[in-house]
């Protein structure tokens, strides 16, 4: 079924330089003055708004090449798609040969998921909940956490992600962890995309987190960062898959907790420093490209290419133990709280990253790998269910599925109109979220994402994942 009004509405992104076409539920988009750059192909749900900006953003990625080589030999965008605050819309996958674009990543590299579940029911956790709050709004807000390394152990992390730190934490534990149960932690890093170690490089990282010698008290390490991240505490409720659910550890009524957090400042660091170099190694003498998305190109700087993809794997590394971390306070106030509480890792992945595929490399930002027989964790907003899926691997969208409902108004909107609103119209009745800012609860109200439910039904049919696990939400922690 086509779109209501769908020739008024290509008429309307023609006229902003966009030749869009519609076919069973995608739409293709390019600039109307690149003809040769590959269509992007965007899959929305039926009744989702068409979003100019985040069309255009799309087909500028599609179109970025290199003068000296180098060029986007695909791309495509999840149902979550919408417009980005730094050009590049949320939700979008390119895969380029001969380039990698580091802006296509951005500063908040290996944003991603972690699932645990733990054998509590919710009478259980409701009993003591506001105790076990009071703990975690100390570890999460107040800085009670004692996320203490060692010079080495943080030189490791940097250059070997989880393994690295596991490493030199069995030798010498540190900091909260010296409670943690190391051995179950690397267990748990065959459950993490890619074992959680990426090839990156120490002396990349901030120079302040690895000195020569001593103790580093991180305090972006083990926080879950503003925005739409979070750390939230669900109920298993719905099994659909049975086989892989048992497979998985994964049973309807236990306690479950998802974790949505990035390589913070880190990210930040080494996304910026490479959003300049990129604009200032541009080949002199010619334009700026107009979207000011700016390539490297493997034929002109080979080198500058191996080292970008060490800098983000080294923020990489840096995710993928940050989200450890914030899952591994969490699991220690547990057993604190609740007694001997195993709460093992059922997956954690990344969204924001670029990997080599193939021939070259395939970036995702906002997306999610979703390769066959591979989890994918898919929240809702923190007034809707969250999913767990298992990949199927679809070419056409790149292996990828969405990582989130996707925004359908904007944080500006919501502050400056949602505290006018009723809880019934934000759609916050009935949520728990637990946050020392009260414009981070309207922010991220329920009412200003898309409906969770579509995203994953169009993505079913597409074939680009199955449902495993649905869960509903108990409480969620917003910083």
């Amino acid at each position: 079924m086509q779109p209501k009004n769908l020739q008024r509405l290509l008429r309307a992104l023609s006229r902003q330089g966009l030749d869009v076409n519609y076919v069973n539920g995608i739409y293709s988009v390019r600039l109307t003055n690149s003809p040769d750059a590959p269509a992007a192909e965007v899959l929305l749900p039926e009744g989702f708004p068409v979003e100019a900006k985040a069309l255009k953003q799309l087909a500028n990625l599609a179109n970025v090449r290199h003068p000296n080589g180098g060029c986007v030999c695909r791309a495509c965008a999840t149902p979550d798609f919408h417009p980005g605050d730094a050009g590049i819309a949320i939700g979008s996958v390119v895969e380029t040969i001969g380039q990698v674009i580091p802006a296509a990543v951005g500063s908040d590299i290996n944003c991603g998921m972690r699932l645990h579940v733990a054998d509590l029911t919710i009478d259980q956790f409701l009993s003591q909940r506001d105790s076990f709050v009071e703990q975690m709004k100390g570890d999460y807000f107040f800085g009670t956490r004692d996320v203490t390394m060692t010079a080495q152990t943080m030189k490791a992390l940097f250059q070997y992600g989880v393994l690295g730190w596991l490493d030199d934490m069995l030798n010498q534990p540190t900091g909260s962890f010296v409670k943690s149960d190391l051995e179950q932690i690397s267990q748990e890093s065959e459950r993490i995309f890619l074992g959680g170690a990426m090839d990156g490089e120490w002396n990349l990282a901030p120079e302040e987190l690895v000195p020569d010698t001593g103790l580093v008290r991180d305090g972006g390490l083990a926080t879950i960062g503003s925005g739409n991240h979070f750390v939230e505490v669900q109920q298993v409720e719905r099994i659909e898959n049975r086989a892989l659910a048992y497979a998985w550890g994964i049973r309807e009524g236990q306690l479950a907790f998802m974790i949505h957090s990035g390589s913070r400042n880190v990210g930040k660091y080494i996304g910026g420093m490479w959003r300049d170099r990129t604009k200032a190694i541009w080949p002199k003498g010619l334009k700026y490209p107009e979207s000011q998305i700016f390539p490297l190109s493997v034929h002109s700087h080979p080198e500058l290419v191996a080292s970008y993809l060490k800098a983000e794997a080294t923020a990489a590394n840096y995710g993928f133990i940050n989200r450890l971390l914030l899952a591994e306070l969490l699991r220690l106030r547990l057993r604190e709280v609740y007694g001997d509480v195993e709460a093992p890792l059922i997956y954690d992945l990344p969204h924001n990253i670029t990997l080599p595929e193939s021939q070259g490399w395939v970036t995702r930002k906002g997306a999610c790998p979703a390769y066959p027989g591979q989890p994918v964790i898919i929240p809702g907003s923190m007034g809707a269910y969250s999913y767990l899926m298992v990949g199927k691997g679809n070419p056409a969208f790149c292996n990828s599925a969405s990582h989130g409902a996707g925004r359908l108004r904007s944080r500006f909107d919501l502050s400056r109109q949602g505290a006018s609103q009723t809880e019934s119209e934000l759609g916050l009745t009935g949520v728990d979220c637990i946050t020392l800012r009260e414009e981070r609860r309207i922010e991220e109200a329920p009412a200003a994402y898309k409906p969770i439910q579509s995203v994953i039904d169009v993505q079913v049919e597409a074939g680009m994942v199955d449902v495993v696990a649905r869960l509903s939400p108990v409480l969620t922690f917003k910083a």
